[in-house]
């Protein structure tokens, strides 16, 4: 690794590093210049109408936007020495081509780049090419950077037999680097085998089985941006959505996108996607759990259906001075036959009028008539035809079925006949029925019942591509929601069965994408950690066998000896949590104190008091305000320099079951990027002895 030296000559021939100081002051200068040519636009002789004129100027805005130059984000990272020629504009046998790999497409004045994008195809060895295959690249070089200041670089001669092969100074430095403000983007550290998954085909879904620490959220964020970048045009036109699973956790993930050259990418949690109804509820774990059982999608599916009748009157209908009779067996056979079909309930119910209507016309022609479609709408309007329709298809409210289904035994028991026990029905139906669906407390995993009832009646429409994060805590009913916003697309799949901290977490990644409706979808396993320090994830690792006991324990990168701390406090618990939080503030970078969701309220006024401002989970950190006080039901997904862990057991009881508790733990343990403080008054929990 090379960085400048107050001795160090400044000739240009005997300065790389300067000339590559120069290389990104002229790279930012054309991007300035590239944005000023943007604002410079006018639109005044161009928009031919006031909505073009908008539409262009919004364009133009949004193109303002993504040429801004964000500070302290390094315009490029990387560079690649090709061997040979690689572009159609360098001639055959004029020598290898060197291209500089960044966030985004640079060029000067003459349109020549000046950064190529990551995304790009010719930017692929960057993070591909190895001694065993240099893919044509004679030397990679990686760039360091302070405070947005180049100030390092390092070579790799990927094509040199006789350089040895040795790891990357910059490349560990970049990893542990401290994080004082929003999550960083690994754009710059991507491994091989990540990069696979990034690069994977739009057409297919990909599941990512991820250890902690070893970057899957980050690889599904840079994942979206790349499909964004090759098939722009695309997922413009059918969408991109991101789901997570709290608000907290997507305010701390927003921040990467913009850095890779992506703006407008939806985000939303489950219960946002089901915002039908407000939820005001909560349920039991039990009741929770079989709400969320894929079985709710067949009870849901019978009780939608249940008013379906076959008519047993014929309908009549007048027109003028004649009546047109459709036999009540003809009727049933229409009836029948739109069942038979499984098309959605509302689209058999506009359906069925246009077939009833469709009869009515065949006698007429039978008649000596000549009717046209004009005539079959309006039989379709007719009086008697909507009285037919009303009596053997009725309309379905999805929000109003829910409300029954759960209010009304006898309804329940009719659509669960065969699908749920006498127990599980006693466990869904509220202890006092509210009197309408307006007033009723709904609970989130509601809210996901009247989304499959919405579903069953009208078709959800279907996102191009969706990333779901921290996948494992879906219910499969849940599942089943996010995969209706990808039936037409495809989806990336993130998390970690280990990491489950609900009582309907995901049992295997192959049950929950049958779930999603990707049976068949690629399953990657990511257990080399690049965060996590091997001491931790080793004494996280202890829990495995109980709580994930077919995963294979994670590996780290890192060994930074010294880096977990236990320690029993028998007394004084609360003031050994401030001296352990004030000593890990004397270190560079962010603090979490992650603690049991009942302890906060504590801990809160213990840190209030002795003067330690802190933040709440999902708020950027900033030079003078280091510290986070985290609920452990919060802690999943966020990551921090140095965390204090208080009172282990107290996490493990305050979930509904031991397993989920330990889950929960495991989830704390390893949140840490370079020093992990345990401290404790009741003895830790038997499995991590």
């Amino acid at each position: 690794m090379h960085s400048p030296t107050p001795t160090e000559p400044l000739a240009a021939d005997t300065d790389p590093l300067g000339r590559e100081r120069s290389h990104l002051a002229a790279s930012r200068a054309a991007l300035k210049a590239m944005r000023e040519d943007v604002e410079a636009l006018d639109l005044r002789d161009v928009a031919g109408t006031w909505v073009s004129a908008q539409v262009l100027q919004k364009q133009i805005d949004e193109r303002i936007k993504a040429l801004a130059d964000l500070a302290h984000t390094p315009l490029f990272f990387g560079r690649l020495d090709y061997l040979h020629a690689i572009s159609e504009a360098e001639s055959e046998g004029s020598g290898g081509e060197r291209f500089y790999i960044g966030r985004r497409h640079v060029h000067d004045a003459g349109g020549d780049p000046m950064v190529i994008d990551w995304r790009a195809p010719v930017s692929q060895p960057f993070y591909r090419a190895s001694r065993t295959e240099p893919l044509d690249v004679a030397k990679r070089r990686r760039f360091g950077y302070t405070g947005g200041e180049l100030t390092a670089y390092e070579d790799e001669n990927l094509s040199d037999p006789d350089e040895a092969d040795r790891g990357s100074a910059l490349l560990a430095a970049e990893i542990e680097k401290p994080r004082v403000g929003p999550m960083r983007d690994i754009v710059a550290t991507i491994q091989p085998e990540q990069d696979e998954i990034v690069r994977a085909d739009v057409t297919g879904t990909v599941c990512v089985q991820g250890a902690p620490g070893t970057g899957k959220t980050a690889v599904g964020l840079h994942r979206v941006a790349y499909l964004l970048y090759a098939h722009r045009e695309r997922l413009a036109r059918t969408g991109t959505l991101v789901v997570g699973p709290n608000r907290s956790f997507l305010q701390y993930i927003e921040q990467v996108l913009p850095a890779l050259g992506e703006l407008d990418v939806a985000q939303a949690t489950v219960q946002e996607l089901v915002g039908h109804v407000e939820v005001r509820g909560t349920d039991s774990a039990e009741t929770a759990r079989i709400k969320g059982d894929a079985r709710m999608a067949r009870v849901l599916r019978n009780a939608v259906r249940a008013g379906i009748t076959v008519p047993t009157e014929p309908c009549v209908v007048v027109r003028g001075s004649r009546r047109w009779r459709v036999p009540a067996y003809e009727l049933a056979e229409i009836v029948r036959e739109l069942a038979d079909r499984e098309i959605r309930y509302g689209a058999a119910l506009e359906a069925l009028p246009q077939r009833i209507a469709h009869a009515v016309l065949v006698k007429m022609e039978q008649g000596g008539e000549a009717p046209d479609d004009r005539v079959q709408d309006a039989v379709a309007r007719n009086a008697a035809v909507k009285a037919t329709v009303k009596a053997c298809w009725p309309a379905v409210d999805p929000v109003k079925l829910v409300h029954r289904l759960l209010g009304d035994a006898d309804f329940l028991a009719a659509a669960a006949d065969g699908v749920l026990d006498a127990e599980e029905q006693a466990a869904l139906r509220w202890a006092k029925p509210p009197r309408s669906a307006r007033t009723a407390p709904w609970s989130v995993a509601d809210a996901v019942l009247i989304d499959e009832a919405a579903d069953l009646v009208h078709r959800t429409p279907s996102l191009g591509h969706v990333v779901v994060d921290e996948a494992q805590d879906l219910s499969p009913m849940q599942y089943r929601a996010v995969g209706r916003r990808c039936t037409t697309g495809s989806a990336t799949v993130l998390g970690d069965l280990a990491q489950g901290t609900t009582p309907w977490a995901t049992g295997s990644w192959p049950e929950a994408l049958h779930h999603l409706g990707k049976d068949g979808a690629h399953v990657e396993e990511l257990t080399q950690g690049f965060r996590v320090p091997g001491e931790v994830i080793a004494y996280a690792s202890r829990l495995l066998p109980a709580i994930a006991p077919g995963l294979a324990p994670a590996t780290s990168v890192r060994d930074l000896p010294g880096s977990l701390a236990l320690r029993h406090v028998p007394d004084g618990l609360d003031g050994a949590v401030l001296d352990a939080c004030r000593a890990a503030l004397r270190h560079e970078g962010s603090v979490g104190l992650i603690a049991a969701d009942a302890r906060i309220p504590a801990l809160a006024r213990a840190l209030a008091a002795a003067g330690l401002p802190f933040l709440d989970p999902g708020t950027e950190t900033t030079a003078e305000s280091r510290l986070t006080l985290v609920p452990a039901s919060l802690a999943k997904g966020l990551e921090y320099d140095h965390v204090v862990l208080d009172e282990p057991a107290a996490i493990v009881a305050g979930e509904p079951d031991h397993r989920t508790g330990l889950r929960r733990l495991y989830v704390s343990l390893t949140r840490a990027v370079s020093g992990l403080t345990v401290l404790h008054a009741q003895p830790l929990p038997a499995e991590l002895d």
